[in-house]
């Protein structure tokens, strides 16, 4: 009853369009499934700490746009469309090469004013699609600038550089890690998050991330 009456007053919708969810669509609408910018061969790349990192969606059109949403616009209701995308793709590409799923961690200046991480939340939806165990194993130090806002890879690098610290380590020491972020476009977070599991004992590191960069010409 109670989910009924949520559904009733909060009607779910598309997080791509915006769209109230027709009879028969599930989290996707029937048009935004069959348009979304897929990201095929681009969405599979390896990076300087970890072996490789999956991505379902580029980051273009609408899945940019969501992605905006999802970040800066309070809908944190969108992980469970984004992680039911993240979980088909690990699926295919990753299974079986992961024991435990863990998120890139926002600061906590940024968590209190956004009130929930992104990454976190795609994480354990991804994880329960999966039926996988997920633990916050990083930190984020101090408070830098958004990735966003700077150009190249050396810049990238520079500002994540000592940005991240391990949680309790012993909890996945000897353990391969699916670490989850929301987009890539250097690889520079993931690689630094992944270079601190494995000096802090993981086995090893696969990544996922909902969108990425597509490639430049």
């Amino acid at each position: 009853m109670i989910g009924g009456l949520i559904r009733l007053l909060y009607p779910p919708k598309c997080p791509f369009c915006e769209k109230l969810l027709q009879k028969g669509e599930s989290l996707i609408c029937r048009e935004c499934r069959n348009s979304l910018p897929y990201a095929g061969a681009e969405g599979k790349r390896s990076g300087r700490f970890f072996t490789l990192c999956v991505s379902p969606l580029l980051y273009r059109d609408k899945a940019r746009e969501a992605m905006l949403r999802y970040k800066f616009g309070s809908r944190s209701g969108s992980a469970a469309a984004f992680g039911s995308l993240v979980a088909e793709r690990v699926d295919r590409e990753l299974a079986g090469k992961y024991d435990l799923i863990t998120w890139v961690p926002v600061s906590f200046l940024r968590l209190r004013r956004r009130g929930y991480s992104q990454s976190c939340l795609l994480a354990k939806e991804t994880a329960r699609i999966l039926g996988a165990e997920t633990d916050g194993l990083l930190r984020k130090r101090g408070i830098r600038p958004p990735q966003s806002r700077l150009n190249g890879a050396a810049a990238r690098t520079a500002n994540v550089s000592g940005a991240f610290a391990a949680i309790h380590p012993e909890r996945f020491r000897g353990k391969r890690i699916l670490l989850i972020d929301d987009v890539v476009t250097t690889g520079a977070t993931l690689s630094e998050c992944a270079r601190v599991l494995l000096t802090e004992g993981a086995a090893d590191v696969v990544c996922a991330t909902l969108c990425c960069r597509p490639h430049r010409p």
